[in-house]
């Protein structure tokens, strides 16, 4: 009984040095969180006391049926999914790990000998068959702490999971897009074209009645080629850009079937819900926070390896020696190590541990600014874009009139054919530029979309 007094003193003091802060679990802190996180973008639209935009799947987002195919195929082969998919695996497997550790272990430890000598008058035998059992008790808090950091390793996995899948969606919708618009200004660049081998076949005809010169005739020519070769830079444009969604969704290049730029669209009307929400739906804040409490419970790892641990081990068994008659073993042991002098290593490993905890502290802050940012960003962006649609309307019906009068005023030689050329360039480019805007409003909903967790579903 006196040799056991010391080692329970020394549970006793350990369990006093360290019980309250080792076993405790992790608490977000509560200064993460700025105010106005969304910044003055902001004001201009609706803040709800929900997940506003954030907690519509996608499905109801992109309303499109060939956009949405295109998701599910994306879902199915992309191989960055495919890849965080097994990371959560064997995120999953480790937490199996951590949890068997509290259980005991149990091993067999078969054993046989032959040995020939003459004082034993020949040959005899030694065998034994002894199951051997091992627990430690977690009297320091480590094995808790183990399986918490495995349990924050795999959340972490799932939301990494989870933000491949959001930036897959918000991928495969922009490919999408982008290819609507392209089609969208290479219709327009064709009846463009179209219109300007006439206006060339007109200026011909005005030249040979002397209503035109040479240099009309040439200047109209020159502009119908450059528009025509524009056509080959925007099939280049949409082939590359087919590849571009081919590699995404995992398959071979191809054509993909979709419908006009601004049909199903995404809509301009949502609510982006309150600030705070965001930490529960972006995954990357949420994951920078998983890092955090990882590094938490490393600290407390390392803190615990400060002081004892204990392990109870036992065997029980038959025997046979070589000379002795067989018989039942049994035994059990409490073995109690503390670390005595090991050069400050164990004290060192908690300063590190500790200073890397921090660093995930700063690091998830700075998640959380750099989201706001992101939503600002993107607000920003569908504002502009909503003012600038009724302008653009405007610019074209302007530009459409001008067009006209200049083009009635030559035929009376009342107006130059630079006039012509000159409105005629100006609603192309007007054109192209409306076909840009409504692009840049469908990019401005999805990065919205994306920016406040959206589209993980």
């Amino acid at each position: 009984m006196r040799a056991f007094k010391p080692a329970f003193l020394t549970l006793i003091l350990a369990g006093a040095c360290f019980g309250c802060s080792v076993y405790k679990d992790y608490e977000r802190p509560g200064d993460v969180l700025p105010e106005a996180l969304y910044g003055a973008a902001a004001d201009s639209v609706a803040l709800s006391d929900t997940a506003g935009l954030a907690a519509v799947q996608w499905r109801d987002f992109f309303t499109d049926p060939l956009l949405q195919a295109l998701i599910e195929k994306g879902l199915e082969g992309n191989a960055d999914l495919l890849q965080a998919s097994s990371r959560v695996v064997e995120a999953q497997a480790g937490l199996d790990a951590a949890r068997g550790a509290f259980l005991p272990s149990l091993k067999v430890n078969p054993y046989w000998q032959m040995e020939s000598a003459d004082r034993y008058g020949g040959t005899v035998q030694a065998y034994s068959l002894t199951p051997a059992a091992s627990w430690e008790v977690d009297i320091r808090g480590s094995l808790l702490n183990s399986k918490r950091l495995a349990e924050a390793t795999l959340q972490q996995a799932q939301l990494y999971e989870r933000s491949v899948r959001t930036a897959l969606v918000a991928s495969i919708a922009n490919a999408y897009y982008t290819l609507q618009m392209l089609d969208a200004q290479m219709e327009i660049s064709r009846t463009t074209s179209d219109n300007w081998k006439k206006n060339v076949v007109i200026m011909k005809a005005m030249k040979d009645a002397g209503m035109a010169n040479e240099a009309s005739v040439s200047q109209t020519e020159a502009n119908s080629c450059a528009i025509e070769a524009s056509l080959f830079d925007l099939e280049n444009k949409i082939l590359l850009a087919e590849n571009s969604l081919a590699l995404i969704l995992g398959v071979t290049p191809r054509h993909f079937k979709r419908d006009s730029l601004g049909r199903d669209a995404p809509g301009m009307d949502f609510e982006i819900g309150v600030p705070s929400l965001l930490l529960s739906r972006r995954p990357d804040v949420m994951s920078a926070e998983q890092e955090l409490r990882k590094a938490y419970y490393n600290t407390n790892i390392a803190r615990a390896n400060l002081y004892p641990s204990l392990t109870l081990s036992g065997d029980f068994g038959w025997e046979k020696a070589l000379t002795s008659p067989a018989g039942w073993i049994a035994g059990l042991a409490a073995n109690l190590a503390a670390p005595v002098f090991e050069g400050g290593k164990r004290r060192a490993g908690l300063k590190a541990a500790q200073a890397r905890q921090e660093a995930a502290l700063v690091n998830f802050r700075q998640k959380v600014l750099a989201a706001g940012n992101e939503v600002n960003g993107a607000l920003a962006q569908c504002r502009a874009a909503r003012s600038k649609t009724d302008i653009r309307i405007r610019q074209i019906e302007s530009i459409e009139k001008a067009v006209e009068s200049t083009q009635q005023l030559m035929r009376h030689s009342q107006s130059t054919y630079l006039e012509v050329l000159t409105a005629q360039q100006s609603l192309l480019s007007a054109r192209l530029q409306q076909v840009s805007d409504q692009y840049e409003a469908v990019q401005g909903i999805i990065a919205l979309y994306r920016a406040l967790g959206g589209g993980a579903e």
